[in-house]
């Protein structure tokens, strides 16, 4: 399969500029990918594309990874219903290099004529003035073909200040710069971007008379219609410090069959024979959920190595097997170990000695509830237990004698979720 050829498949492919399958079969050809720098970390919504451009390259393209240093200060108002906080030069130079960091993890940087390379814009822009740009770039495109696009047409009615206007032109003119210094032919990214990134191909046909091609993937979702990549905790990160190897680990072994299915094409890179090798297999004893722990191991491994999947194998493991005799038993050092992985919770020790109800803590004082009310229903449904014992009562009083080892709570919910209680 050449590198639409696989796409299709595996159920990504949203849109294609005519041509485009046909110049990647007969030439390498230079692509890029942006990435909005308004984190030091990407998150799991990000993987996709990530991982389109390590097909990219293993189908023996040269992938270019563009950190929007640019335009990551004026913001994106694709998919967006409000205009975003603008982040200072500081924090969004920490973004960059944390961004830039995780990237030479996925693609190669170092070997072959098709090496990766990773491009800020504003290297480009930084000197660029306000009257040039707008006489170089912005006589190009005509305001009514900008008043087109679906990333402003979506924003009209509660407004959009210039600032985003201009954002199409930004990144039109990444494209641009691209093609004349890299001979850049191909911009991809998410299906919300097509209209930014055919403004850069209709900027490089009217400013140097240039044929540049686009491609855009699926926005991915879950076949429950929710959104990807966000649990009750917030966004799943790529960065262990934020979201640990455990729980990114528990993201993926929770999915449903029907989305297991879908993400195994998506960020993976079994053959079709493998993955419906493996769809069999499920079939025949999906109580083992085969797809799920394939899945999970997998995209881990990508993320994190085999040795951090290991580890969240093990704290699975022991957090869904061992008793309380074994929690109480673990020293310190061990038992802190065995739960860096899982959410945690401070808690002062002198409210649990004036008694703190069940659902103050659920709902409150932490976050394993939105509301007091979902708590309430979970408790009476024994959904809850607490160091190993379910509860059932929701007017129970918690106290210190519920503290493992004087320090912490341990709480379950439903059958998958653990959270840490520590006392201070």
């Amino acid at each position: 399969m050449n590198f639409v050829e696989e796409l299709k498949w595996r159920g990504i492919l949203h849109d294609i500029m005519p041509g485009t399958e046909d110049l990647l079969t007969h030439e390498k050809v230079s692509g890029y990918i942006g990435f909005d720098p308004t984190a030091d970390s990407l998150h799991v919504g990000s993987l996709a594309q990530i991982i389109t451009l390590m097909r990219f390259q293993k189908a023996g393209h040269a992938p270019i990874a563009l950190v929007g240093g640019a335009t990551g200060m004026v913001g994106d108002p694709s998919g967006k219903s409000a205009e975003r906080n603008l982040l200072d030069e500081e924090t969004l130079q920490k973004n960059i290099q944390g961004i830039q960091s995780q990237l030479e993890k996925f693609l190669d940087f170092k070997t072959g004529s098709n090496k990766a390379e990773v491009v800020n814009n504003l290297d480009w822009m930084k000197d660029y003035s306000f009257l040039n740009f707008i006489r170089d770039v912005g006589k190009f495109l005509t305001v009514s073909y900008m008043m087109a696009k679906d990333s402003v047409q979506n924003r009209l009615e509660s407004g959009m200040s210039f600032t985003e206007f201009s954002y199409q032109l930004l990144q039109g003119f990444d494209f641009y710069h691209l093609y004349q210094t890299k001979n850049c032919k191909l911009q991809m990214g998410g299906s919300d971007q097509w209209g930014n990134i055919t403004s850069g191909t209709e900027l490089i046909r009217r400013k140097c008379s240039g044929e540049a091609f686009a491609l855009t993937t699926q926005l991915i979702k879950k076949s429950d219609g929710t959104k990807f990549g966000k649990t009750e905790g917030g966004n799943i990160w790529l960065d262990k410090t934020k979201t640990s190897p455990y729980r990114f680990y528990q993201f993926w072994l929770n999915t449903s069959d029907e989305d297991a299915k879908s993400f195994l094409r998506i960020f993976t890179f079994f053959t079709k024979e493998e993955i419906e090798r493996l769809e069999q297999e499920h079939v025949t004893a999906p109580h083992e959920r085969l797809l799920q722990k394939t899945l999970a191991k997998d995209v881990t491994v990508l993320v994190h190595g085999l040795s951090d999947y290991e580890n969240a194998i093990h704290t699975s493991s022991f957090l869904f097997n061992a008793s309380l005799e074994d929690l109480i038993a673990l020293r310190e050092d061990a038992f802190l170990d065995v739960f860096s992985g899982v959410q945690q919770f401070p808690i002062s020790k002198a409210e649990l000695a004036s008694g703190l109800g069940v659902l103050d803590l659920l709902a409150e004082k932490t976050t394993v509830f939105p509301s007091k009310g979902e708590a309430r229903k979970m408790v009476q449904g024994g959904g809850i237990s607490i160091n190993r014992e379910k509860i059932s009562d929701p007017q129970l009083k918690l106290s210190v004698s519920h503290l493992i080892n004087d320090k912490y709570m341990l709480i379950k919910k439903g059958r998958k979720d653990n959270f840490l209680i520590v006392a201070n």
